[in-house]
């Protein structure tokens, strides 16, 4: 922390709750910059955070504002980044670019995981994670979130990868870098806006406190890095994987034909579903991240206990 601490503000409520030992889930925020449109964005963040507080721990979103690595947002600073324009969408690599030019922008998984490891925060809740784009075997499009997974020690509960993208590839190169992929509660890799994919659970459990025991197991032998726990969508919400299947198929066509590349695939991959659903992905989108946020206090709570 001592190298970005004079970049940093930490709320006075994440601040009081880490000095205390008591559970903090982190938040990412490029799901609010570039993730949703306003005002779901902004109402997702809220609900989302009041989750955190209804299950016993504290929610701490991340974002950098005028140069700063916020750690906990006020409920005024929330609301003014869900309508912020031209807001960065920071990784690692462009992390202190935005400091030192105090600029704003939203955290990806990658620099998420990067500012609470910074803050002392061991529980991060998201979407979906980033990771191997389909056709990267020629456009080498792969997300830095799976090179932070393989090295920073922060548990990221997600809906599992975006479903855009190569799913089967992007468990590969995590297994390559060590990640260990923990499904909550089925042997089947969900597919984001489905609970359901062809791909099995390289490793299954059933319980928050089984999951913050095994983190505690891995740091007792000096495993370095994150964890993955890939956490199915709630039955009701999903919206099934063949029907899926041909939005993304479009989707990525509609990517292609208008040249899209780099940071900017995701961000409209994820604009272009919410068309082709009729908002649809939009509404699954968010009762997949309120449930991820609820396994994150869980597991917060059961390492702080």
């Amino acid at each position: 922390m001592n190298a970005l601490n004079p970049f940093i503000d930490i709320a006075e409520e994440v601040k009081s709750a880490l000095a205390a030992g008591r559970a903090v889930v982190a938040l990412e925020s490029t799901i609010i910059t570039h993730g949703m449109p306003y005002p779901e964005n902004s109402r997702m963040a809220a609900n989302v955070e009041a989750i955190i507080r209804e299950e016993g721990a504290v929610p701490a979103t991340i974002a950098i504002i005028d140069g700063r690595i916020k750690i906990g947002l006020t409920d005024a600073e929330r609301e003014a980044l869900a309508q912020v324009k031209g807001a960065m969408k920071l990784s690692r690599a462009d992390l202190a670019f935005a400091l030192s030019q105090k600029r704003t922008g939203g955290t990806t998984v990658a620099a998420t995981m990067l500012a609470a490891q910074l803050a002392g925060i061991k529980v991060f809740a998201t979407g979906g994670i980033g990771g191997v784009h389909k056709g990267a075997e020629t456009s080498f499009d792969i997300s830095a979130d799976l090179e932070e997974l393989g090295r920073t020690p922060v548990i990221v509960v997600s809906a599992g990868a975006k479903a855009i993208l190569d799913v089967e590839k992007t468990l590969e190169v995590l297994e390559t870098k060590g990640v260990p992929v923990v499904v909550y509660g089925s042997d089947t890799f969900p597919a984001f806006w489905s609970r359901q994919s062809p791909l099995k659970a390289p490793l299954r459990l059933d319980d928050a406190a089984e999951i913050a025991a095994f983190q505690q197991a891995r740091e007792a032998i000096g495993i370095v890095g994150g964890m993955l726990i890939a956490n199915p969508i709630p039955e009701a919400s999903e919206i099934p994987a063949e029907i899926m299947a041909g939005h993304i198929r479009e989707a990525l066509a509609r990517a292609e034909r208008d040249g899209i590349s780099g940071k900017a695939v995701t961000p409209y991959l994820l604009a272009a579903m919410l068309d082709i659903t009729k908002g649809e992905s939009l509404v699954a989108n968010i009762a997949l991240v309120e449930n991820n946020a609820r396994l994150g206090a869980k597991i917060a709570l059961s390492l702080a206990g």
